[in-house]
């Protein structure tokens, strides 16, 4: 447990792909300094797999240690040391491959951030900071870790399904100040698959961006080529495109690309109109451009809401700052 009350926190979140570290001011509102890192949890997992050691305290020293480099490079913007300041971590690093594990939490789920699972962490002599480690939560057949902060950070608390895409790509449905079911779209993983990995890899070439600023391209036509479509038939035209010339490689990327979110968005569609909620798109600024293109395409614009990319990138440490003082009241 810290002591006393600090006037900074450092927020780490630790998703699948990315680790995100943030130092901020304690009350969440003011972002100082950050480092972002591409060593996500399943990078660090494969990293430690490697070393065939069960030892549950060196693993704890091996993950705190990549968190560290990140520590390192904030600590090198600002000149000087951070020592002692807390860390609140939360993402993937309380999973079954992250450092330690935590149970989840159930649904319903306060959005205010009390019924949070979250264990300070007795590291003696292995680091520096105090570490609040953060859980996640379940409900009957799915699981996440991460969002849910955010989601508390987004003040989520109007009724509505609210959209987290990324890696695994979550759909959160509020009613009443509580997460009630939520459900993961695996889209950022699919498209690293397909687009690195598999045969239709050889047919695309990254982009910057989805383009059709003018309403059409071969991004927006992949959004419309999803609906109602079987998608693993689709994903074939990403081959065909190219073998018939009809798109080059940065162009077929994009075609992918609108292809996964188009499918991912069916079901919101779908579920706006039936029940009359409206959604909530939390998108960082990487992917804003992509989700808001296709948000228009599908022609969702009057029932999807579109948080300020850099208001939703900055979720997190809002989240890890009530979570924090939740504890300290509790």
């Amino acid at each position: 447990m810290h002591s006393g009350e600090p006037s900074l926190f450092l927020s780490a979140d630790w998703g699948t792909s990315f680790l995100r570290v943030r130092l901020a001011s304690i009350d969440g509102q003011n972002v100082i300094a950050g480092s972002d890192s591409n060593n996500g949890i399943r990078t660090t997992f494969h990293w430690w797999k490697q070393r065939k050691d069960a030892d549950p305290v060196r693993r704890v020293a091996f993950y705190l240690g990549i968190l560290r480099e990140s520590i390192y490079r904030i600590e090198e913007q600002l000149g000087g040391s951070l020592a002692g300041t807390p860390v609140v971590l939360s993402g993937m690093a309380s999973s079954s491959a992250g450092l330690v594990e935590l149970p989840y939490a159930q649904t319903p789920f306060a959005t205010d951030g009390r019924s949070v699972i979250a264990q300070w962490l007795d590291l003696e002599t292995l680091f520096l900071h105090p570490v609040l480690l953060v859980s996640g939560i379940r409900n009957t057949d799915d699981v996440m870790r991460g969002e849910e902060t955010q989601l508390i950070g987004c003040n989520g608390s109007g009724d509505g399904w609210y959209i987290f895409p990324g890696t695994h790509s979550k759909h959160i449905l509020v009613k009443d100040g509580a997460i009630v079911d939520f459900c993961t779209y695996m889209t950022g993983e699919f498209f690293g698959l397909l687009s690195e990995m598999s045969l239709l890899s050889g047919s695309v070439e990254k982009s910057e961006g989805p383009g059709g600023e003018t309403g059409s391209g071969p991004f927006q036509q992949g959004v419309l080529d999803a609906g109602g479509a079987n998608l693993l038939r689709a994903a074939f035209r990403v081959r065909t495109n190219d073998l018939f010339g009809k798109l080059s490689a940065k162009e077929n990327y994009n075609y992918l690309s609108g292809l996964l979110i188009g499918a991912e968005l069916q079901d919101l569609a779908v579920r706006t109109k039936a029940s009359g909620l409206r959604g909530y798109m939390c998108c960082g600024p990487a992917l804003k451009d992509y989700y808001e293109k296709a948000v228009a395409v599908l022609d969702l614009c009057e029932r999807v809401h579109i948080f300020p990319s850099g208001w939703v990138d900055t979720a997190v440490v809002r989240g890890q700052s009530l979570i924090f003082h939740q504890l300290d009241q509790s």
